[in-house]
């Protein structure tokens, strides 16, 4: 196997991390919020965070890294149209991500105060929770995108 093969390798492995811990985190918070137990909520929140931070952030470093060596080494021109569009798709779900990770993070802490206060959840909590959610679906649908652009590189 050579350099290219291990570098291809690693980066379908990352790119499987990134959609599937993106999916399975949504999966489990999602049906964890569903729980009157703030605890559960409390468990899922802080395994969602620390999740993301362990899978998901690597991933979505090496993605760029192991791609742009890709592109180099394989002689594909870098403003190939199908290229362009998975480099604005990767950023568009880069800025969704973002948010959705310090959302993730202000509902741990919010639950964890009412956990240790003993007091029930805001109303902040839900909105917060409904924009999670919300953000959550323009990510995955630009990565099925991402996937497709680079399984079929269309010619335009």
């Amino acid at each position: 196997m050579d350099t290219y093969d291990i570098i291809k390798t690693i980066h379908v492995i990352s790119a499987t991390i990134l959609f599937g811990t993106g999916l399975g985190i949504a999966f489990f918070f999602f049906q964890a919020n569903k729980e009157k137990d703030l605890a559960a909520r409390y468990f899922a929140a802080r395994a969602t965070v620390l999740a993301d931070f362990i899978f998901t952030l690597p991933a979505v470093i090496i993605q760029p890294l192991t791609g742009f060596w890709l592109i180099y080494h394989s002689g594909f021109a870098w403003t190939s149209p199908w290229l362009v569009a998975t480099y604005i798709l990767y950023v568009a779900v880069g800025l969704c991500w973002l948010p959705v990770v310090a959302i993730q993070i202000s509902l741990k802490v919010i639950l964890r105060n009412c956990i240790q206060s003993n007091t029930p959840l805001p109303d902040s909590y839900e909105r917060l929770f409904r924009l999670w959610f919300l953000l959550g679906w323009p990510a995955f649908v630009g990565l099925i995108l991402v996937f497709f652009l680079m399984v079929a590189k269309p010619l335009w």
